[in-house]
């Protein structure tokens, strides 16, 4: 199926600075990342960002770019701009891919956004792997979700979800057992309908968004659908800091 990947970038980050510009293997990150991208059935990969730093940088290896308002508080936001810049019709389906995750597997994003031409009903995508161990299930930091019959989403939280009430009781203890059936990680890569990214920052944020900040459960409190696609394998991994950053560079491909 035809669609556009974004990549969300800005320079700003707390925990590593200049993230977007750190160097894997000679190549600034988001360059890395949109390479990776282009190994997908897109039809283009497009860089948005509001620095001119990040633009030179994807100009410079031959990666499309769009400059985008300095404004905006999410990364959602930003891709609803782009949106519009790139004039893409409602029914374009676009995938985001966040801009620190230099090892994404080209077909993770090829199933991301075949989920919207399997599910019509739903206005979003997105991605999720079983939980193989308890210190992750108990991790606020990892987010869970869990689904319907139909692989849509019902929940996203940063708590563990479902809760075994039988096998957890009320422990205040990370137990050592997950039950049979596994949890779900949520990862965070989103397939939409162009139309739909639009409008969604034009939704009012919801209260359980705001408990948990995540901004995902905004669509699910307006009643829309999110279609969700299992994958067996995790994901490579995400640069959030200089840990995550080194670990990256010691797991690059030798001939990439």
């Amino acid at each position: 199926m035809k669609f556009t990947v974004l990549i969300p970038a800005r320079l700003a980050s707390t925990r590593l600075p200049r993230k977007a510009l750190a160097d894997i293997a000679g190549l600034p990150m988001v360059v890395r990342v949109a390479q990776r991208a282009a190994q997908s059935w897109a039809s283009r990969v497009v860089v948005a960002t509001d620095h001119d730093e990040i633009a030179a940088a994807c100009h410079g290896h031959g990666v499309q770019v769009v400059m985008t308002a300095n404004h905006h508080a999410t990364g959602s936001d930003r891709l609803a701009e782009a949106c519009q810049l790139l004039k893409l019709d409602d029914h374009a389906v676009v995938v985001n891919v966040q801009g620190d995750e230099p090892l994404i597997d080209p077909g993770l994003i090829n199933a991301c956004a075949q989920l919207l031409a399997e599910h019509t009903d739903c206005v979003m995508g997105t991605v999720g792997h079983p939980i193989t161990n308890t210190d992750d299930l108990f991790n606020p930091n990892v987010v869970k979700m869990v689904c319907n019959a139909r692989q849509q989403a019902l929940y996203f939280s940063r708590a563990p979800i479902p809760w075994w009430r039988d096998g957890y009781g009320d422990t205040r203890q990370t137990p050592s057992q997950l039950p049979s059936h596994a949890p779900l990680r949520h990862i965070g890569l989103y397939a939409y309908r162009a139309g739909f990214l639009r409008e969604f920052p034009k939704l009012t944020a919801s209260p359980l968004e705001t408990v948990e900040s995540l901004e995902q459960l905004r669509v699910l409190w307006h009643g829309h659908r999110i279609a969700v696609h299992v994958s067996t394998r995790q994901p490579g991994a995400g640069v959030d800091t200089p840990e995550d950053l080194e670990r990256v560079r010691s797991l690059w491909p030798a001939d990439e």
